[in-house]
């Protein structure tokens, strides 16, 4: 008897907790879903596009064996990879 009571009180004890941290979490809508998609695009897209231009800037320059357009395209999505997983670990932080 002794056992079961103290299974059911272990048990309200956890979901009390458990309720309790669901209270202290943040609530966040669709639209902070919808931003945060962007937000993680434009953090991509803008090194990409930042190493095409630059890339195509010097390949007309100073044309070469080495394509730069695609040699700074490659290190725009490397950089914007970085970028986005930077603003998803500082996200996970503010919870």
């Amino acid at each position: 008897m002794s056992d079961n009571r103290d299974n059911e009180v272990e048990t309200i004890s956890r979901k009390s907790r458990q309720m309790e941290q669901a209270r202290k979490r943040k609530r966040r809508s669709a639209w902070f879903g919808l931003g945060m998609f962007g937000m993680i695009g434009w953090a991509v897209a803008i090194p990409v596009l930042a190493g095409i231009a630059l890339g195509l800037w010097i390949d007309s320059r100073w044309p070469g064996g080495i394509s730069w357009t695609l040699v700074l395209l490659f290190a725009g999505v490397a950089l914007g990879c970085l970028n986005a997983w930077y603003w998803l670990q500082r996200e996970g932080r503010d919870d």
